[in-house]
């Protein structure tokens, strides 16, 4: 993640890769799991908040009860602490999901960058090809993403829909609904490859066109922050109307599944074109410092954990990865 540093010509071993973006995962997760709440609650709910003719204070409390639920009249610290449901669905999820997704999106682009890297630069030109083809890496990577529906389906349902829980325990969920716990696969790698297309590709776009970096692993903590907050809004108002598909899709309960096409008929009617964009406010304001403040983190951590784990022994200086491209 971390540039190497003047004394050293390796890029940070596997190992410390795993473990500083996994630790930065898991720091994330704690300081902005209550927002997502908050933008899944509001994504999820299927009535007018704020009605015209009724007084602005009952649409407050309306959306005070949609989002904290039972505890919607509790003290502050309850109130709070309601925030927090599947925070261990969520905890394994976005921990696997940030290791999957700054990991993998490197190899896949250097797979490219081998294979086709003539091919993008014929077709856009060497700096748009660059450009188009980091874009591609981070699509193919987000449509494997895939792969970690069901814990983001028991997050999201905990969340959004607690009640599908009761009586039951994970196990038991897992061995009763098998692969329904796929549910809205189809919708969700729709909504992760435009999504990360525009998230690597708008933080490519800025790197180069911007800045003018020729090697992306050289930004500064300046030209990585504003390259991650472009390339976040990118990506959540690019995904935003299959978001909010694919999130009521996951959080209706187990027996009473429905179907994407019919939720979007209901949507168009029932609440107009602009439930689509339902939660993007919550979303875009927390997704920019989400992702700025993992990659800072990552780059504190990696080296760190590089180089303790080379006193130790542990690290195999053969074994290297390439600094994260974001």
């Amino acid at each position: 993640m971390s540039p190497p540093s003047s004394s050293s010509k390796h890029s940070e071993s596997g190992v410390a890769r795993l473990c500083g973006s996994g630790t930065s995962g898991f720091l994330e997760l704690m300081i902005f799991h209550p927002i997502d709440t908050v933008a899944k609650r509001l994504m999820s709910n299927q009535t007018r908040l704020f009605v015209p003719g009724q007084p602005t204070s009952v649409g407050i409390a309306n959306t005070n009860k949609v989002i904290f639920k039972d505890a919607a009249n509790a003290a502050f610290l309850k109130r709070y602490a309601s925030l927090f449901p599947g925070l261990g669905f969520a905890a394994g999820y976005k921990i696997m999901q940030r290791i999957y997704k700054f990991g993998g999106q490197p190899f896949v682009n250097e797979f490219l960058n081998r294979n086709y890297k003539s091919s993008f630069n014929g077709v856009f030109g060497e700096k748009t090809g660059k450009t188009i083809m980091h874009a591609t890496a981070g699509s193919v990577v987000g449509i494997g993403e895939i792969a970690l529906l069901p814990l983001d389906v028991l997050k999201i349902k905990k969340q959004t829909n607690p009640e599908a829980f009761r009586g039951r325990g994970l196990f038991k969920i897992v061995k009763d609904e098998g692969f329904a716990l796929y549910r809205g696969a189809l919708w969700t790698a729709g909504r992760n490859a435009p999504g990360s297309f525009a998230l690597f590709g708008g933080s490519a776009f800025v790197k180069e066109w911007i800045f003018g970096l020729e090697d992306y692993s050289k930004a500064t903590f300046f030209q990585n922050f504003c390259a991650s907050i472009g390339g976040s809004i990118a990506s959540i108002t690019v995904a935003a109307p299959l978001d909010v598909v694919k999130t009521r899709i996951q959080n209706r309960n187990f027996d009473n599944p429905e179907g994407g096409m019919s939720i979007i008929r209901n949507m168009v009617r029932n609440e107009g074109f602009g439930a689509f964009f339902k939660g993007l406010l919550p979303k875009i304001l927390v997704v920019g410092p989400k992702l700025v403040f993992s990659f800072t983190i990552a780059q504190q951590l990696i080296p760190l954990f590089h180089h303790k784990f080379e006193e130790m022994g542990v690290t195999n200086l053969g074994n290297t990865v390439k600094p994260v491209q974001l």
